[in-house]
Parts: structure tokens; sequence; C-alpha cells
């Protein structure tokens, strides 16, 4: 087999996984049956495939034109990089807007709270507090 029939190879085989990974993401958002479950199927496999694809993509160009690009890494780092971190946020204001996941939480070691619930500190003391606007004043 020549270079080009292993490169032709390589490229058709990440192609096929990341068409694979996909589609069990796209699954699993539409089959799952609550928001953190229909996130974490996109945010893992699509990920990986939408990566699989892009790295394809760099190896046909590279490896078959002879006009290597860069530009399909740097997205892929980047994916990579900004996928969890989005999730990690959606999940965090989905755990802050629903009161009743909110009480199905175990309690945390020690006396504190669980960080994802008390995000501006409102267990501390201010240390500047805000005035507070007396109802018989005057505008």
């Amino acid at each position: 087999m020549t270079m080009a029939g292993l490169s032709e190879l390589l490229v058709s085989a990440l192609i096929l996984i990341g068409a694979f990974f996909l589609f069990v993401g796209s699954f699993g958002l539409v089959k799952l049956p609550d928001v953190m479950r229909r996130l974490h199927a996109p945010t893992k496999s699509t990920t990986l495939g939408i990566g699989s694809l892009l790295i394809a993509s760099m190896l046909y160009l590279a490896l078959l034109r002879d006009d290597p690009s860069l530009h399909e890494l740097i997205i892929s780092v980047f994916l990579f990089l900004t996928a969890p971190i989005t999730a990690h946020m959606i999940s965090k204001a989905h755990i802050l807007r629903n009161r009743a996941l909110q009480q199905e939480l175990p309690q945390p070691p020690g006396d504190e709270g669980w960080a994802t619930l008390d995000p501006h500190g409102a267990n501390e003391t201010r240390l500047d507090p805000e005035p507070t606007r007396s109802t018989n004043a005057k505008d």
C-alpha cells in the first residue's frame, strides 16, 4: 500500500470515528431525560467527534494536498479547552436555578456550604455594606 493510500485510510477512519461520536452526542442530547445528562452527552462525545473531524481535515490537507494548515489544530485545542468550562458553567447555573436539586445535594464536610450555592460569599461579613435607604428620606 502506498503512502497516499495509508493517508486516505487514516483520514477516512478519523472521519468515521468523528461521525460516530457526533451521532452519539446528538442522540444523547435528544433522548436523555434531564438537563445534566443532556449536557454531558454532547460535551464529551461531540467534542471528540468535532476534534476528530478537524484532525482528519488537517491530515488531509497536509498529507494529500501538500498544503499544511494549523487552523484546524488551533480550533481543536480551543474546543478541547473551552467545552468543559462551558459545560461546568451551564451545570452551575442549572444548580443555582433549581432549588429542588439543591436539596438533593449531600452535606459538605465541615461547617462550610457548597461554593456553587454561595457564589458571592454571602456567608462572609461585608467590609463595605451597601447603604440602606431610609423610608422617610426626601428625594
